[in-house]
């Protein structure tokens, strides 16, 4: 009842207000949380647009820290044990190039490809190269490259930037709408690259078990 009558977010936003550290409490706290302040709900601050000043911050450190020695812990033992494996990485051939990810402003999730004001203009599904890439593939700014994995390969156009260092190509992800069952029509009409198509799924972040995304060994060539 003492949520009423918002609705949605701002019933939410109250909620959490309330229960937080300088909360109501539901009215079970009373004693001003800064000179000037009382107990925040969302209606406090609503009568305060300009923001409240809850005074300087606190340190909280070590204080807050659970861990066995009061310090931030980060030789936890599975990352040590690996160490091995990692220098055993470094010896590695280096490979001809690496793809990476991005995202851009207008295209940071795949559903954002469906709503024409943000997929208009220049194309985003681009392969970023470095000029001295670029001239040593034979690429062409505006052209096509194919670039190939050890589990596939994509076509794609491509862009040359020195938003990318030598040796690091750059495609973005969640594109690929022109597979069959696909029901997004704005999204079809610029359809783009699938970068997972170049994923290995025998590739894991060996700790944590994650897919690797990122770094993946390429060869990149002109069509």
């Amino acid at each position: 009842a003492a949520l009423a009558p918002r609705t949605g977010p701002e019933r939410l936003l109250d909620l959490l207000l309330r229960t937080g550290p300088y909360g109501d409490g539901f009215g079970s706290r009373t004693d001003e949380v800064a000179p000037g302040i009382p107990p925040l709900t969302l209606a406090v601050l609503e009568e305060r647009p300009h923001g409240v000043d809850l005074g300087a911050l606190r340190p909280r450190l070590p204080d807050v820290l659970r861990t066995p020695s009061g310090m931030v812990e980060l030789d936890a033992e599975p990352l040590l044990a690996d160490l091995p494996r990692l220098r055993a990485v470094l010896d590695r051939p280096i490979p001809e190039a690496v793809l990476v990810g991005r995202r851009d402003l207008r295209s940071n999730n795949s559903w954002m490809h469906n709503v024409e004001v943000l997929v208009k203009g220049r194309p985003r599904c681009t392969l970023h190269v470095h000029p001295d890439d670029a001239r040593s593939w034979g690429l062409d700014d505006g052209g096509r490259a194919e670039v190939t994995g050890r589990v596939g390969r994509v076509e794609v156009p491509v862009e040359v930037t020195d938003a990318v260092r030598p040796g690091v190509v750059s495609l973005p992800h969640g594109w690929g709408h022109d597979l069959d069952g696909v029901r997004l029509a704005v999204a079809g009409e610029h359809a783009g690259t699938n970068s997972n198509l170049l994923t290995d799924a025998q590739v894991v972040d060996v700790p944590s078990g994650n897919a690797v995304l990122n770094g993946i060994p390429v060869r990149v060539a002109a069509v």
